[in-house]
Order: C-alpha cells, then structure tokens, then sequence
C-alpha cells in the first residue's frame, strides 16, 4: 500500500463522525428494535458465549462417540456401527443450528 494512499484511507476513518449508539425506541414506534435493560447486556452476552461454549464442547464429544461406536461396531456388531454412523449428521445438523442462532433468531425477529 503506497504512504499515500495508507494516509487518505487514515484520514477518511479518523474524519468519520462517532456513530451513536443505537436507541431503544421511541414512544411512537410500533416495531422498536431489540435493546438490553441497562447493565444486563453484558450479562446477555456472557451467558450466550457459555452456551456457546457449552456446544462446542458437546459437539467435539457426540463426534467422538459416534467413531468411538463406529470403531466398535465394526466386528460383529453392526448395528452399533451403524448406530454411531447415523450420529453425524444428527451431530452436525446440531453444531449448524448453534453456529447459526444468533443469525437466525436476528433475522425473524
């Protein structure tokens, strides 16, 4: 990036006015935005990234247990093999929906 060009690129962000934050809606709007009651946003969030956290953690096991049935099930059971191939996408149908949440709940509401 040419000195130049990396100067009108600074100048233009530090020049930008703040953005101010996002009211929680006046007394006439019928369709407010989503807004925390004051102190609680933090909160909001921690406890979303534990649930987060918390399917990540499960995710990471129910693939494990399904190889670790799959690897069983290889000899002479073969219904646990089975069992623990049809796992995987149950699985990953659910770390979709946790990585997706936030995105979609957004979008409806």
């Amino acid at each position: 990036m040419s000195p130049d060009l990396a100067h009108a690129v600074l100048h233009v962000l530090t020049a930008a006015a703040p953005v101010a934050p996002a009211q929680c809606g006046s007394a006439g709007d019928l369709n407010p935005a989503a807004c925390a009651p004051p102190g609680l946003d933090q909160i909001g969030s921690q406890w979303i990234s534990w649930v987060k956290w918390a399917g990540v953690v499960g995710g990471i096991m129910g693939l494990m247990a399904c190889g670790i049935m799959m690897a069983v099930g290889r000899r002479n059971r073969s219904n646990l093999a089975g069992e623990g191939a049809s796992g995987i996408p149950w699985t990953l149908a659910g770390l979709t929906i946790i990585a997706l949440a936030s995105g979609i709940v957004t979008s409806i509401l």
